[in-house]
């Protein structure tokens, strides 16, 4: 198992990658481009939208037996999604918080209520993040650029049999243009209000009948909107965004049944701290000898200004580099294979001044890394009334956090006077894991209208982990968590007709087992958790319903035991995250997403969800701490709405007009459920004004995001020791500008 190392991976690989892709794309200039199909539910004409992600094979949207949402890449640009962050904003009951040590290459996804706001290295994500078909095992870096996108796919409820471990809230599949599936090469430059500039390319290329390649590479950069006015030279402003990433495929075809997809991709993030205030709630707590009272005079007078005294704490990097085989083998007429292998790093550096004042009460700088491998071999086949998907998996996973020299006052470091933290502590968490599974799926087709299918999974993980914290008297404590589980699924659908069928399924979900990822109150606070199951109820509809509506709607039940309660609060010596197994929990509601056409050219597109979620069977009080019974981060309504219009213009080209809107409910910062950690109710609103040329080469895009700039809260903690709450505040503000696009060749 790896100790602490310092982040070292950034533009080295970053450079490399755009050079090369650069190279590329000089290759297909003169070569024939065509504009991205459409296969979204929320842009272009009624067509049939295929996915993989549902069952791990091609399919349309309407035979899948669960509810799920996908963007095509038009349907993203239009939207004006550039991140994870931003697919939140568009999906029924998903919402992506941005809290992770001030860091805005952080996502924490939650679906249904079920997700973790932590990124340490012992804590693991609710929601799986598939780029590819590999599996993204950590939230920093999630929060991914999203280029040379050809879908975005979004799973809600548990995917337990077919992707297996910490799929309990959902997944999200991302999935990349495929090298040589058309020729041709694509710019885009993006200018914008608050110092927004942008720029990618995407290149396609034959360089042969049996070799393609292909490379992206972007470019972004915006502003930020405070600063850091204690510091004399801060190293960036506070919420700027600064980024570099690039991707470059290679795909090699020998036969007409033998391919292989080489892929690697890499992300430079140096970015300032996400916007971070404190409000003074009370009294500090009197235990331990005289804490100043926090007052107005402490703070900016504009709130996105950060006060720290402590060099470094403004800015954050975040980078990753990965590398992916896929070979794919036609066995025979009936059978297939396929082989997923990669490799992946990242590496961070953030950290809040919690007080964000010049004094020392609460600040903890970090670095963190961590580095996966993964292999899966998939046997599928498709014969006259059956379908079957199996296979093996492996993954494992090597990383470590470490935060020093940190300060919480009054127990280490000086308390009022400004400047670097003196005789500070650290804290160092360290964890390996090793994970198996072996996995089948069928459908059998009963006939022209019936499809009934199930699936069964065998997952193992086994997880060794240190830690040293200051309360540990100078010994590593080392932990060993070994769970396992059969997770199932069980399905129907029925045609109604050739355009509308329902479904009903029944999902077995698992979480894996784990450590709490900062036990400062000692030894005996660094103990495990168990696994968390989940058993989902589920019926759904999905189709045309006229020749201008497309309707799909869910409802649901999910039944979760032995669920996880993460609480964090302040104790002597560290602000103390812990975890435990509560009794049962409970998410039911419905989804509904629907897309209208009319004549006139009008399209009308909504997402709606209710979502209940809360924990039945909790009695007294968890870890110490009195809870209440609703799961954080987890609004009881989210909605979008998207209307616009589209229409021909007499002198060539198309005109698109569209305004949109996107709303996210009251939810708990965390379970405690304090009326100091409600996250109040926001809606954002956008648009988006499109001119294509009459040949389709080109476009022009005048768009506006949170136009309004709404200032929102990403997360909210209490700190009672020290008589505040910390707030991370929303990085999403008002930005106008043009985007435009450049396809050669036609």
């Amino acid at each position: 198992m790896k100790m602490r190392k310092t982040p070292q991976l950034g533009r080295r690989y970053a450079a490399g990658l755009m050079t090369t892709a650069a190279t590329l794309a000089m290759l297909s200039v003169g070569s024939v481009a065509n504009a991205q199909d459409e296969q979204s539910v929320f842009d272009g004409e009624f067509e049939e939208i295929m996915v993989t992600s549902a069952r791990k094979r091609e399919e349309s949207i309407f035979e899948t037996p669960t509810a799920l949402s996908v963007f095509g890449e038009s349907a993203l640009k239009a939207l004006n999604v550039s991140n994870m962050d931003d697919v939140g904003k568009y999906v029924p009951n998903l919402n992506v918080s941005r809290f992770g040590v001030g860091n805005t290459a952080a996502a924490a996804i939650f679906i249904r209520g079920i997700g973790i706001q932590d990124h340490l290295i012992t804590t693991d994500p609710g929601v799986g993040v598939y780029l590819d078909g590999v599996y993204l095992g950590r939230q920093m870096g999630s929060n991914l650029t999203l280029k040379n996108i050809e879908r975005v796919e979004v799973l809600r409820g548990p995917q337990g049999t077919l992707y297996g471990r910490n799929t309990l809230g959902g997944a999200v599949n991302i999935v990349t243009r495929k090298p040589g599936d058309e020729e041709g090469a694509e710019v885009d430059v993006q200018l914008g209000t608050r110092d927004r500039y942008a720029g990618s390319f995407y290149a396609n290329t034959r360089l042969s009948d049996k070799i393609a390649v292909s490379a992206t590479g972007s470019f972004k950069h915006r502003g930020g909107v405070g600063e850091a006015v204690n510091l004399p030279n801060p190293e960036a402003e506070i919420g700027e965004e600064k980024e570099f990433n690039g991707r470059v495929a290679l795909l090699i075809e020998p036969s007409d049944t033998f391919s292989l997809l080489f892929a690697i991709d890499g992300m430079d993030n140096e970015a300032g701290q996400s916007p971070y205030i404190a409000e003074v709630i009370g009294a500090p707590a009197d235990c331990c000898g005289p804490l100043p009272q926090l007052g107005d005079a402490d703070f900016p007078a504009d709130p996105d200004d950060l006060a720290t005294a402590v060099p470094g704490l403004e800015s954050t990097s975040a980078n990753a580099l990965g590398v992916s085989m896929t070979a794919e083998w036609n066995m025979n007429e009936n059978l297939t294979s396929k082989f997923i292998a990669s490799w992946r790093r990242t590496e961070y550096t953030g950290g809040l001044d919690d007080d964000a004042t010049a004094y020392h009460l609460s600040e903890f700088p970090e670095e963190g890394e961590a580095e996966q491998y993964s292999a899966e071999l998939q046997i599928n086949g498709s014969w006259d009334n059956f379908d079957l998907v199996s296979g093996l998996f492996y993954f494992n996973e090597d990383g470590s956090a470490f935060s020093g020299p940190f300060n919480f006052s009054p127990f280490n470091g000086q308390v009022d006077t400004p400047g670097t933290i003196a005789n500070g502590d650290f804290f160092d968490l360290a964890q390996e894991t090793d994970a198996y599974a072996i996995y089948a799926n069928g459908s059998y087709h009963v006939n022209d209208k019936l499809t009934i299918g199930g699936g069964l999974r065998y997952s193992e993980d086994k997880k060794e982990a240190n830690a040293l914290f200051p309360s540990f008297g100078g010994v590593r404590d080392f932990e060993e968590v070994d769970t396992s589980a059969v997770t199932w699924d069980a399905n129907m659908t029925y045609a109604l007709n050739d355009n509308m069928s329902v479904y009903a399924t029944v999902q077995r979900g698992y979480q894996t087992g784990g450590l709490p990822p900062r036990p400062f109150g000692g030894e005996a606070q660094f103990d495990p958790f168990d696994e968390v199951k989940a058993l989902n109820y589920e019926v759904g509809f999905k189709g045309q319903v006229t020749d201008n509506w497309l309707l799909m709607a869910s409802a649901f039940t999910t039944n979760y035991t032995d669920f996880v309660v993460q609480v964090s609060e302040p104790q002597a010596g560290g602000f103390v995250t812990r975890a435990g197994n509560a009794a049962k929990a409970r998410g039911r509601g419905f989804e509904i997403d629907s897309k209208l056409n009319l004549d006139s050219g009008v399209f009308i597109n909504t997402s709606i969800g209710y979502l209940d979620a809360e924990i039945r069977s909790l009695e007294g009080e968890v870890l110490g701490v009195a809870v209440g019974d609703k799961l954080p981060l987890a609004p009881e309504l989210t909605a979008s709405v998207l209307a616009g219009y589209r229409t021909m213009l007499d002198g060539g080209g198309e005109l698109t007009v569209q305004a949109d809107y996107s709303y996210r409910d009251d939810m708990f910062g965390q379970v405690v459920n304090s009326d100091t950690e409600l996250l109040k109710a926001r809606s954002l609103f956008g648009f988006n004004v499109r001119y294509t040329s009459e040949d389709g080469t080109w476009d022009v895009d005048l768009y506006g995001e949170n136009i309004f700039n709404e200032v929102y809260d990403q997360g909210r903690l209490n700190n009672t020791f020290h008589g505040f709450v910390g707030v991370v505040r929303s990085n999403d503000r008002s930005e106008f500008g043009l985007r435009f696009t450049k396809r050669f060749g036609l």
